[in-house]
């Protein structure tokens, strides 16, 4: 039974996976939250005290700072702190320094996204080909068990696809992932979570339709969904990471991702853009200082956990799985509400962050009872989906499915 975790990073997802971890210590045992800057970690334990949420007080939560891009420095600190599983929160562009330390200390990997480098964006599809699963034989080799994308989008609507397969059709046509966030933080503009990667995300659209790769202009194609509890909300399709290992996962013919914008959110986008705002590129400025664009946003912008206290509203993500069981046609939309007030009532966060921690802990626990613990590098949908939904419907993120025999028109 592998025990102890080493949480990288100290933003809003990872504040989130601390506090589960501590109400599920007696399972994990020992965590050390650990990023470039430690103040940011202690933070966190703080807030865990001060809601009460450490479950075994015989265990240790304690913090370290980290360069999470050097890999020796992460194999020293997963030795040191005797982590057996590593839960990667921090951003993207150290995912493959911290699955290196894993596989040279010997440990459980996780993380929420796919790797990027920093001055590439929307790279070639499939996206994981191109860093994860070039390591998925040294995984093997050294029996480690490396879960990828272990979020909720990527991640919860993985697992969804799997149970769809495994439960409810026989064949699957199309399967549309739907992200709606109706809430009001009252700020003139913000992202929900790190504004770097989020517009980084807008650059291209790579979307799986008729079992191909095929590219469309960013906010170009609009739906209406008539979602349950939010009602009939705006989606955009988007390119986004599960589709990248969905489309060789499961057998569908579509698989596609639609993000809800509101107007004033695409305003400030496009102005943005139009600016060269969102820019990933360097520039100089007069005074000779080189500046990437996309960073200083970023600076500009709000800290997503700053919008957690004064938050309301809801979330709904979910997939619309359309396909055939026993000859005839059937639908069904596998979703999840989170309400933004209730996830800041128990443990100081907003929806976002909530949907995305949660899930990695759920995952942890099952890799700590050995029922996750494959030994290999797996995406979500080759997991068998029912112990992780199960679990996730006891730590704050119930699965609903709605079940129609005909085909609605989206």
């Amino acid at each position: 039974m592998k025990k102890n975790v080493l949480i990288v990073g100290a933003g809003g997802v990872a504040h989130v996976a601390a506090h589960k971890c501590a109400m599920a210590n007696d399972i994990l045992g020992d965590i050390c939250i650990a990023s470039r800057t430690k103040v940011k970690c202690d933070k966190i334990i703080e807030s865990i005290k001060l809601k009460n949420h450490i479950k075994d007080k015989t265990k240790e939560i304690y913090s370290r700072e980290i360069n999470a891009l050097d890999v020796s420095a992460m194999v020293n600190l997963i030795k040191k702190t005797n982590s057996q599983i590593v839960m990667n929160l921090a951003q993207a562009y150290t995912n493959m320094s911290i699955l290196e330390a894993c596989i040279k200390a010997g440990v459980a990997y996780m993380d929420t996204a796919i790797h990027e480098e920093p001055n590439k964006v929307c790279e070639d599809p499939p996206w994981y080909a191109n860093y994860e699963w070039k390591r998925k034989d040294r995984c093997k080799e050294n029996g480690i068990t490396a879960i990828l994308g272990i979020g909720f989008d990527p991640g919860v609507v993985n697992a969804y696809c799997a149970l769809a397969v495994k439960k409810y059709f026989d064949t699957i046509d199309t399967i549309d992932i739907l992200d709606v966030n109706i809430g009001n933080h009252g700020k003139y503009f913000a992202t929900n979570f790190d504004p770097e990667i989020n517009f980084r995300e807008f650059k291209k659209v790579w979307t799986w339709i008729d079992r191909k790769w095929v590219m469309e202009r960013v906010h170009s194609i609009k739906k209406f969904y008539d979602f349950p509890v939010v009602g009939k909300q705006p989606v955009y399709l988007n390119g986004h990471d599960e589709l990248h290992s969905l489309s060789k996962n499961i057998d569908a013919n579509t698989i596609r991702f639609w993000m809800g914008f509101s107007d004033h959110y695409i305003n400030v986008f496009t102005v943005l853009t139009n600016l060269g705002l969102t820019s990933e590129k360097p520039i100089k400025t007069a005074e000779g200082l080189e500046v990437v664009p996309l960073k200083v946003l970023k600076a500009i912008l709000p800290d997503p956990s700053s919008l957690a206290p004064n938050y309301t509203g809801k979330t709904c993500i979910g997939n619309l799985i359309k396909g055939k069981k026993s000859g005839k046609n059937k639908e069904i939309f596998i979703y999840n509400i989170c309400d933004h007030t209730v996830c800041y009532k128990e443990v100081e966060s907003q929806a976002i962050s909530y949907t995305a921690g949660v899930p990695p802990v759920a995952a942890a626990i099952l890799i700590a009872k050995n029922i996750w613990d494959v030994k290999t590098m797996v995406n979500v949908e080759e997991l068998d989906p029912e112990p992780f939904i199960g679990l996730l419907n006891l730590m704050g993120l119930p699965t609903e499915v709605v079940e129609r025999d005909t085909y609605s028109d989206f």
